[in-house]
Order: C-alpha cells, then sequence, then structure tokens
C-alpha cells in the first residue's frame, strides 16, 4: 500500500508541476471540460491537447485510492482523472473485484465520480457500486474537513 501511495503522491506532484504526456490510454481519454478556474480543493492536470483540459478533485481522488486500496492498481492518469485497477478481493469478502474510476469534475460532488465495478462473473449489481461511490464520496467528505481544520 505504501507503494501505492507513492506512486499517487508522485504522479499528483508531477501533475501540480504541469508535466505532460499520458500515463497511459484510457476509454476517457477524449472526455475533458473546459478551461475555467478551480476551487482551492482541487488541482489542476492540464493535458496538451489544444484548448481542453480537466480538472481533477484531489479529494476524490485521494478517496478513491483509500476506499478501493485492496485492488491492485493498473494504470493511473491524472490528466483524464482516471484510475484503472485490477482485480483483489475485499478484506473479509470472498468475491474478487476489478474497478475503473473516472473523477469528471472538480467539484466534490457525486456527480464528478464515476465507478465501473465488475466481479470476474461481468457487471455487479447497482446497489453494489452505488455503495462504493458512496463510500469514496463520504471519505472525501472526512479528507476535506480534515484539511480545513489544519
Amino acid at each position: 500500500m505504501t507503494g501505492r501511495i507513492a506512486l499517487a503522491i508522485s504522479l499528483l506532484s508531477l501533475a501540480a508541476c504541469g508535466g505532460g504526456g499520458s500515463l497511459g490510454s484510457t476509454p476517457f481519454a477524449s472526455l475533458g471540460s473546459g478551461p475555467g478556474t478551480s476551487p482551492p480543493a482541487t488541482r489542476q492536470a492540464t493535458r496538451a491537447r489544444g484548448a481542453e483540459s480537466v480538472a481533477v478533485n484531489r479529494y476524490l481522488w485521494n478517496a478513491s485510492l483509500d476506499v478501493l486500496s485492496f485492488l491492485p492498481i493498473q494504470s493511473v492518469d491524472p490528466f483524464t482523472g482516471v484510475i484503472v485497477m485490477g482485480y483483489g478481493t475485499p478484506p473479509g469478502g470472498g468475491r474478487a473485484y476489478r474497478a475503473t474510476v473516472y473523477v469528471s469534475d472538480p467539484a466534490l460532488d457525486a456527480r464528478a465520480l464515476n465507478v465501473a465495478l465488475a466481479s470476474r462473473n461481468g457487471p455487479v449489481a447497482e446497489e453494489t457500486s452505488r455503495a462504493v461511490e458512496d463510500a469514496i464520496l463520504a471519505r472525501a467528505r472526512e479528507l476535506r474537513i480534515r484539511d480545513g481544520q489544519l
């Protein structure tokens, strides 16, 4: 888990420094939001694609890594807001899952988060995906509150 955290921190540092390039191709590579200002609770990552940029909410990003820490990370792309995770079994569970997380907006909002969760038998029930999204949103709010108390 320490390796995942170090990887995430180094990638976010790279994004903050304006480093270019992609860390892998993703199905969401063509998606983005128009340029604009981002609130202090976000980290702006801009990809060299003309006028297109994607703002990623750092709390949703970090909460996704925290909540789904039992899954191995296959690829992360802070420039498009995509985290692809391989199969893993949650603590105390017997079923393996994999996930793709897409953080599409700088807002700390449910609309900014999309989690595609699957088991080895195919997509999981919508209630399961919703529960994972709710856990990520709750953790993101906790992280935001903690930062506000500093």
